[in-house]
């Protein structure tokens, strides 16, 4: 094919800020290109810029081996359609279309030729001398493009213009552009945020990322062959692992190694790995590469779609004190009052204060009528060393109750397979407080100060699970085990099999269903 458009090393910047960072792409004759990107990646200035409603900070763009950069935009071989159309109101459907011919001064019956082809290839026949304001949007988005047609450009821009409308008349309408682009035989280069869009109509695909190119290829291509993870997950559904190339054809994630097509990797470098939920294929546990429990099932329609946890995540258990209530009664001044030791971390020690204390010991006093009475004395001495310390709390009327601080070293588990760690405390309650929680999950993970991190950069990390074997309804005073987890290893697979949530399942796939990519950056 015929080169039409080079865009070479194109920058442009709006005051300090950079919006196109050096872009450079070649564009044929009778393609049909998509710049894809979300909203901010710079896809529609650049279009602007081949249109010549903006300049180049730096860089050209040729067309026909002319830079065209002086042309200005009435002049250009390029015509757009819009987001919004923009169609004139008070002209109707023939006189919409005919508007730039009439400009160009060309004779009426040119003008009628073309006009009224025009209508045919749009499929608006009945339509010719209706106000543009009564057509529905697929009708005038089919107007604008037939307007941008007549003047017969050698490239049609589409900022968009697909956005206006509902979500099955735009699959009626990608389908019914690709037929266009190929009726009329010219470049169409079109702008849009939607893969689905991209990956339906596109001969070629530009992703978009912060004003620079991370991928070009055919829509099978960044399907199958995404360059990163940001492609990979911009374009379809993706299972993203963490992985090591162990060598040529040989990728390791989660301590087992497996088998791809992918080389050219230096031996133990980490990488990131990319297998499709429609490459996974569910079979009976131990008879695949991998086990996995379900976690949930949806249905989609034409399939299910599974999510699959097939390895842990980093978990800790503590144990749980039940005790008796541990309510003074106070007669004489009509009073109650109630506390619970617990557990803190030694380096929490010097930031410790009252609220604190009484919010960690869930510290409340009450009167006969069920109101809520003042804590007006808190009493602890906490050193900055393991131990057990007494802490007392009191009201204005005398009414007092003791309990224990126990100081502890932080007992962390980290996990290096998973790049996580985790901390929790043994806590003190009573069953009525078990009994009494409404959302006991989120209660367990307070009164334990559990709390997850991910050790590569600190940041918070969700506790995923909660595990006992308990019966909140029921529980006595006892010792009981507690364990919170991060989300482990979860797959996304789809399936046209129905599948039960909490089922227990291998997976499978085959080697050329693994991508390996390298790391962003």
């Amino acid at each position: 094919m015929k080169k039409l458009i080079e865009v070479k090393n194109i920058v442009k910047t709006f005051g300090s800020q950079v919006v196109l960072k050096g872009i450079s792409l070649d564009i044929y004759e009778n393609e049909f290109v998509t710049l894809l990107g979300p909203s901010g990646c710079g896809k529609t200035t650049l279009l602007r810029i081949i249109a010549g409603f903006l300049d180049p900070t730096e860089g050209q763009v040729m067309m026909d081996g002319q830079d065209i950069a002086a042309i200005p935009a009435y002049k250009r071989d390029v015509n757009t359609v819009f987001q919004h159309y923009a169609l004139f109101p008070h002209l109707d459907v023939y006189d919409n279309i005919a508007f730039g011919l009439k400009i160009k001064k060309e004779p009426k019956d040119i003008i009628d030729q073309k006009v009224m082809r025009m209508i045919s290839l749009v499929g608006l026949e009945d339509f010719k001398h209706r106000d543009v304001t009564s057509l529905s949007g697929g009708q005038q988005q089919r107007v604008a493009i037939a307007r941008a047609l007549v003047n017969e450009p050698k490239v049609l821009l589409l900022d968009e213009s697909l956005s206006a409308l509902d979500k099955n008349l735009r699959k009626e309408m990608q389908l019914e552009l690709k037929e266009i682009q190929k009726e009329v035989g010219i470049t169409f280069i079109f702008v849009t945020h939607d893969q689905e869009e991209a990956l339906t109509m596109s001969d070629k695909i530009v992703i978009m990322k912060d004003g620079e190119i991370e991928q070009i290829g055919t829509p099978v291509q960044v399907y199958n062959e995404p360059v990163n993870e940001y492609c990979a997950r911009f374009i379809g559904d993706s299972n993203i692992i963490d992985g090591t190339m162990v060598r040529d054809r040989i990728v390791r994630f989660d301590d087992v190694d497996y088998n791809c097509v992918d080389y050219g990797f230096e031996e133990n470098e980490a990488v990131d790995i990319v297998i499709r939920p429609e490459d996974i294929d569910i079979v009976a546990r131990n008879k695949g590469l991998i086990n996995g429990e379900v976690k949930s099932v949806l249905f989609k329609g034409v399939h299910y779609e599974v999510i699959a946890e097939t390895s842990s995540g980093t978990s800790k258990t503590v144990t749980m004190h039940i005790t008796k209530n541990s309510d003074v009664d106070n007669p004489e001044a009509g009073e109650k009052i109630s506390a619970s030791s617990f557990y803190m971390d030694l380096e929490d020690v010097d930031n410790l204060t009252d609220s604190e204390v009484i919010a960690r010991a869930n510290a409340q006093a009450w009167n006969k009528e069920d109101e809520f009475v003042s804590l007006t004395k808190v009493k602890y001495d906490v050193k900055n060393e393991v131990g057990i310390y007494p802490c007392t709390f009191g009201t204005d009327k005398g009414t007092e109750i003791t309990v224990n601080i126990n100081v502890v070293k932080p007992q962390v588990i980290e996990d290096e397979s998973n790049e996580e760690g985790i901390q929790a405390f043994d806590f003190y309650k009573t069953a009525d407080e078990i009994r009494e929680s409404v959302a006991l999950d989120t209660d367990l993970i307070r009164w334990a100060d559990a709390y997850a991190w991910n050790m590569e950069d600190n940041s918070r990390v969700e506790i995923w699970d909660v595990k006992y074997d308990f019966d909140d309804e029921s529980i006595l005073e006892g010792d009981y085990q507690v364990t919170f987890s991060t989300q482990g290893r979860e797959l996304k697979i789809e399936t046209t099999d129905h599948i039960e949530e909490g089922e227990r399942i291998g997976l499978k796939w085959n080697p050329e269903d693994i991508h390996v990519m390298r790391k962003m950056g």
